[in-house]
């Protein structure tokens, strides 16, 4: 029987709400006991939801790791406080899923992966659309080789007017980015994952600033206050790898554009291609005839690890805490992050200099 790991959450707000504190209810082997935010009343709320009948709720992270009991704990926090709390629980003897990105900078993620090291305590980080049913299905065929050598590929994260206006969104000083480093992360995760490379030689990037000056904006979120936009409408790179593969990296929360795709890849390799784009599609050659292939997948559940069919988020929670019960490594590991936060970070360096940026390591 597994053991049932009591859980702390940190940072009551959106993402904590719309995904880790549903799934982690649906999880028979989790207890949430612990709830902490900046504002009391929210942390109050989610435990009054979600919290067991002994849940306790605090304002101050530091007195809820004080707990020897809490196992494990999930930081939801804005960017750029994600390295400290995690440093601090990883220390305190809990495993820890951080929410995407790892940390604002690279070097935060660094130290968090050396945290996790140095502590033998076990870190994930939230890129829940590993979990899709389109997402698992096409990482199976990678891993068999379907598509062979995997050269050339895009990460799609392209809103047209979906600009987030709550929150701390759009404080550059608070997140360290715009869509790039929301939405652009999750697309560059999934791609790397499916290449299953994670060795960048050089980037060359873009940020723009061209439609977050706007005045009564049309906005899927209401209008923007263009005086506090102050992250990137949109940013664009190209990533080579050490391996000579190509990475076209796209992200927009404000494009003039008609090519709406979000945590979507496209992959070109030596024996077939494939893309998310409307549904999971294969192409290539055939007994020289070009073929395309849309690939039937289950609606909503997931069915891959175990033979259940399950929503993407729950079976995100759920092999979390088998990666813990079980003593492996968890599906998103930090070192993967990291990969992710060093070549987000090199896109807007190599934005801010007019340079490209390569890495020696």
């Amino acid at each position: 029987m597994s053991k049932v790991y009591r859980i702390g959450i940190i940072g009551c707000g959106g993402i904590a709400n719309g995904k880790h504190l549903p799934s982690l209810s649906k999880q028979k082997n989790a207890e949430l006991v612990a709830f902490c935010d900046v504002i009391e009343e929210r942390a109050q709320q989610a435990a009054e939801k979600y919290g067991t009948s002994e849940a306790k709720v605090y304002t101050d992270f530091q007195e809820l790791l004080k707990d020897g009991s809490i196992d494990v704990i999930h930081v939801l926090t804005p960017n750029d406080s994600h390295a400290n709390i995690t440093i601090a629980s990883l220390e305190a003897g809990k495993h820890v899923m951080c929410e995407k990105p790892i940390a604002k900078t690279a070097a935060d993620a660094k130290r968090m992966v050396e945290a996790a090291k140095r502590t033998g305590k076990k870190l994930t980080v939230g890129y829940n659309n590993r979990f899709r049913t389109d997402s698992l299905h096409l990482k199976r065929l990678c891993e068999e080789g379907e598509l062979g050598e995997i050269y050339f590929a895009k990460a799609h994260a392209i809103r047209r007017r979906a600009v987030p206006t709550w929150g701390v969104f759009l404080d550059e000083e608070k997140q360290g980015g715009g869509p790039l480093i929301d939405i652009g992360t999750h697309a560059l995760d999934l791609t790397l994952w499916m290449m299953d490379n994670y060795k960048p030689k050089v980037v060359l990037g873009q940020a723009y600033h061209k439609l977050s000056q706007t005045e009564n904006a049309a906005n899927a979120w209401g209008s923007w206050d263009p005086a506090k936009f102050t992250v990137e409408d949109s940013a664009f790179a190209m990533v080579v790898m050490e391996n000579g593969a190509t990475i076209m990296v796209e992200s927009s929360w404000a494009l003039n554009t008609l090519e709406v795709d979000e945590a979507k890849c496209s992959l070109s390799g030596t024996k077939a291609g494939a893309d998310m784009k409307g549904g999971l599609r294969l192409n290539g050659e055939r007994n020289s005839r070009l073929y395309t292939t849309e690939v039937e997948l289950e609606s909503g559940g997931v069915a891959f690890y175990d033979g259940t069919s399950e929503e993407g988020p729950d079976l995100e929670m759920k092999l979390w805490l088998k990666a813990i019960d079980e003593d492996t490594d968890p599906i998103v590991t930090p070192e993967q992050a990291y990969v992710v936060s060093r070549i987000l970070e090199a896109i807007y360096e190599s934005s801010n200099t007019g340079k490209a940026v390569y890495f020696n390591e």
